[in-house]
C-alpha cells in the first residue's frame, strides 16, 4: 500500500517537473525567437533648419570702444539677403524745411557730436552708423569691425545762420586725419575719418579744405570723401551721450559758441 503510494507520488512530481520544463523551454525558445525576428532599425527626426539663439546682451562695451568688441555677426549673411544694397543705398531722410544735411565721421561720435551740437545754426544731431553693408547694424555688430560701418554725426544745420566750411573747421579741430581707422586709443574701421556729402557743393567744399589742411599740417590725409549712404541711428543711449552726462554723470554744455573743453568719455 506504501509502495504504491510512493509510486503515485513520484510519478505526479515527475509529471510537474515535466510540465514545468516543457513550459520553461517554450518559453525560452519563444523569446529567443523574439530576439531574432528582424526589426526596423530606429530613427530619430532630423531637423536641417537649426535656429541659434543669442546669449549675448547688448549694452556698452568698453572692449567694443577699443575695437575689440563681440558683437552679433549677422553681417555673415549681408550679401545673400540684400542686405548690402539697402544698406549702402542714398540716405533718403529728409531735413527740416530750409535745413540741409551733412555726416562726419572723426573717431568715437560722443565727443564729436558734442562739438557740432555747440557750433550757431545747427539745428540738429544724432550720431548713427553708416557706410557698412548690414542692413540696421545694432553697436555690437560694428564692433566687430566686421560690417564696415563708421560711426558718424548726421548733421542738420541752417545755411543762412551756418556754412558747410564752418562744420569742416570744426570736423579738422576734432580729430587727427592722418590715422587710418583710429582715433587715440580708438582704434577700428568703426572709427575712420570721413566726410560724407548730400551734394556736388558740399563734395567740391570738402575736398578744397581736404587740400587746405594737408597744406597746414604737412602729412597726408588719410580722410575718405564718400556720397552720404543710409543713415542708422545708434541707439537711445548714445543720442547726445555727453550733453546727458556720459560715463560719470557729468553734463557738458551744449550752448552755442561755448570753448569748454569736451571730454570725450565724459
Amino acid at each position: 500500500m506504501l509502495q504504491s503510494i510512493s509510486t503515485s507520488v513520484s510519478s505526479s512530481s515527475l509529471l510537474l517537473i515535466t510540465s514545468r520544463i516543457s513550459s520553461s523551454s517554450a518559453s525560452s525558445t519563444s523569446f529567443l525567437s523574439f530576439l531574432k525576428l528582424p526589426r526596423k532599425p530606429l530613427s530619430f527626426p532630423t531637423n536641417t533648419q537649426r535656429t541659434t539663439i543669442s546669449t549675448t546682451t547688448p549694452k556698452m562695451n568698453w572692449l567694443g570702444k577699443l575695437g575689440l568688441g563681440f558683437g552679433t555677426n549677422t553681417s555673415m549673411n549681408a550679401s545673400s539677403s540684400g542686405a548690402s544694397e539697402i544698406a549702402q543705398s542714398p540716405d533718403e531722410d529728409i531735413p527740416s524745411p530750409g535745413q540741409e544735411f551733412a555726416q562726419f565721421g572723426a573717431g568715437c561720435f560722443w565727443g564729436v557730436e558734442l562739438a557740432f551740437q555747440r557750433i550757431p545754426g545747427v539745428t540738429k544731431t544724432e550720431v548713427g552708423y553708416s557706410q557698412g553693408f548690414l542692413d540696421n547694424p545694432t553697436y555690437n555688430d560694428i564692433c566687430t569691425g566686421t560690417t564696415n560701418h563708421s560711426e558718424v554725426v548726421r548733421v542738420q544745420y541752417d545755411p543762412k545762420e551756418c556754412k558747410f566750411d564752418d562744420l569742416l573747421d570744426m570736423f579738422w579741430s576734432r580729430h587727427n586725419p592722418t590715422q587710418l581707422n583710429r582715433q587715440g586709443n580708438d582704434v577700428g574701421t568703426q572709427y575712420r575719418s570721413g566726410i560724407y556729402f548730400y551734394s556736388p557743393e558740399q563734395e567740391k567744399t570738402a575736398k578744397e579744405s581736404m587740400e587746405r589742411q594737408e597744406k597746414i599740417i604737412g602729412k597726408k590725409i588719410v580722410t575718405e570723401i564718400l556720397p552720404a549712404k543710409k543713415f542708422y541711428r545708434a541707439e537711445e543711449y548714445h543720442q547726445q551721450y555727453l550733453a546727458k552726462g556720459g560715463r560719470f554723470g557729468f553734463r557738458q554744455s551744449t550752448e552755442k559758441g561755448c570753448n569748454d573743453p569736451i571730454r570725450c568719455y565724459g
